[in-house]
């Protein structure tokens, strides 16, 4: 199952177990469970801390099989895989079995003990697919959970293994997470933010701790790429920094392949997230996670942004990276049956429409990128173009149009979703050459038209384009004099990763220049006097 370079790493992380790791799996004689023993024999290779048991009464003992279930003597420990966490869940695996192992996590102090502190009977099932990127941060945040706090358990299951158990629940994106019989959350969810939604006294705590802040230098509100950046120039400035972001990383966080980031050949969105947050904390920087802005106000020495939570932060200067999100058909249809077949990420949620009709909303890199992936998966791709031809590098349409199972429309505007109540049947479309309506008969329909700024929350207090991006001069200065934006969200061309690294950066020394200029009169006002 494992090559040898993969079981040469894997035992140099198992020599770091503090105590035994006991695993009991549940089989029977079918090839999966075949399969997952000889995972589990090589996992034991790597180190005489891991034993195995087998099973093969996973029916009577309320088991899926295949299934294996993760525990050490004398610890209450409820952390099981359903299937084989392989591909993106690998990672999930090893994390499981280091922290099983009495291995610390990587982890706040105080989150620790508030998920430590959480009271109550937790059961929780994660659907995940081993494609999706977004799929083993929740995860890797139940499975610690579970190993800190006995009255948690957590399954995590393979979708594309467990096809009955999905259609009978109707999951139709990954990562979908249910507590105690009931969906609990989609999509991707750290621990802060699952810890949040169940402790509810947790964004009254926040707020309270926020009001007593003393006022910023620097506050970015954002914690991408450009907002990351933003903070440790700031910081490296020696002035007090702060970040408040509604989810660190941002859409870095929901990215695949990342090959153009210059001297890194390849890496993916998740592991940069994580490097970039790294970075930060290697700073004072005050980090705010699961922080929504809702407003805006400027002031003539102190801007002041407002939060979700009902919380204020006051700054002498903030920086605005936001970034951007999927860009919404706004048909109807369309969020009635969001994750009920209208989908977002072809990478995360492809493998769950296996032998299914999808459609794909785009025809750029993106859109035809997703139609030539999902196409080696589904039984059918109807690719729709508003566009009179496809926008996608030619290398790309080559590839399209060379797979038999894909059908082209341009010309063609997505009218309506259609759906049974439950799920996505079909949608319409207009053909924009003869005004004809059409039906077509689909499960799945995966949009990929673009990015929308999150700057709703910012009307009327900086300038916005027509697009809704914060006009920015070549400084990064907003319309607001101690207001800066960068990234995504932004006027600046070409929406890309290391553009919005360096927006970030100018941003921030655009915010230090303005606080010496702006301090500078009152000082030689001191002097003369």
């Amino acid at each position: 199952m494992l090559d040898t370079a993969m079981k040469t790493q894997l035992k140099a992380y198992l020599e770091r177990l503090v105590r035994p790791v006991e695993i009991t799996a549940f089989v029977d004689d079918g090839a999966k469970s075949k399969e997952m023993l000889e995972l589990l024999s090589d996992i034991t290779d790597c180190s005489p801390k891991v034993t195995v048991a087998e099973r093969r009464d996973g029916d009577a003992a309320g088991a899926r099989v295949p299934s294996f279930a993760l525990s050490s003597p004398g610890e209450s420990i409820a952390l099981t895989f359903a299937g084989l966490p392989m591909g993106h869940e690998f990672t999930s695996l090893v994390l499981a079995l280091l922290q099983t192992g009495g291995y610390p996590p990587k982890l706040e102090p105080e989150v620790i003990e508030q998920i430590k502190a959480l009271d109550g009977d937790f059961v929780f099932e994660t659907y995940f697919s081993q494609s999706c990127q977004n799929c083993p941060d929740v995860v890797q945040a139940l499975n610690l959970m579970a190993v800190l706090n006995p009255k948690i358990r957590h399954v995590a299951i393979d979708g594309a293994l467990f096809q009955k158990e999905v259609d009978a629940r109707q999951v139709m994106s990954v990562p979908t997470v249910y507590l105690n019989g009931e969906v609990f959350g989609q999509g991707r969810m750290g621990v802060e933010e699952i810890v949040a939604k169940l402790d509810t006294g947790a964004a009254a705590r926040d707020a309270k701790r926020m009001a007593e802040m003393n006022r910023f230098d620097v506050l970015v509100v954002g914690g991408g790429p450009a907002g990351a950046t933003a903070a440790i120039y700031a910081a490296r400035k020696g002035i007090r920094t702060g970040v408040a972001a509604e989810r660190f990383g941002g859409q870095v966080l929901d990215t695949m392949a990342i090959e153009n980031f210059i001297s890194v050949p390849y890496t993916e969105g998740p592991k940069l997230a994580a490097a970039l947050e790294q970075h930060v904390r290697e700073y004072e920087v005050e980090i705010l996670n699961l922080q929504k802005a809702v407003k805006l106000v400027p002031g003539a020495d102190i801007v002041e942004v407002e939060f979700a939570n009902g919380a204020s932060l006051r700054s002498k200067t903030v920086i605005l990276a936001t970034g951007a999100r999927w860009r919404q058909m706004n048909v109807p249809g369309e969020d009635t049956y969001r994750n009920k077949g209208v989908a977002y990420c072809p990478h995360c949620d492809g493998p769950l429409f296996k032998g299914k009709r999808v459609a794909v909303i785009g025809g750029g890199n993106s859109g035809v990128e997703a139609a030539i992936d999902l196409a080696g998966i589904v039984a059918h791709v109807t690719l729709i173009e508003f566009d009179s031809a496809l926008r996608a590098d030619d290398v790309l349409q080559r590839k399209l149009k060379s797979l038999s199972n894909v059908t082209i429309l341009t010309s063609a505007k997505t009218t309506e979703v259609l759906g049974d109540g439950q799920k996505v049947s079909g949608l319409t479309y207009e053909n924009r050459n003869t005004g004809e309506s059409v039906k077509v008969e689909l499960e799945g329909i995966f949009v990929q038209i673009g990015l929308l700024p999150n700057t709703e929350w910012l009307k009327g207090a900086v300038e916005l384009s027509p697009r809704g991006e914060i006009v920015v001069d070549a400084h990064g200065q907003t319309s607001v004099p101690g207001v800066f934006a960068a990234g995504d969200c932004t006027t600046v061309p070409y929406k890309q990763i290391v553009i919005a690294l360096g927006e970030g950066a100018k941003a921030s020394l655009s915010a230090f220049d303005h606080l010496i200029r702006s301090s500078a009169p009152k000082e030689e006002a001191v002097k003369a006097a």
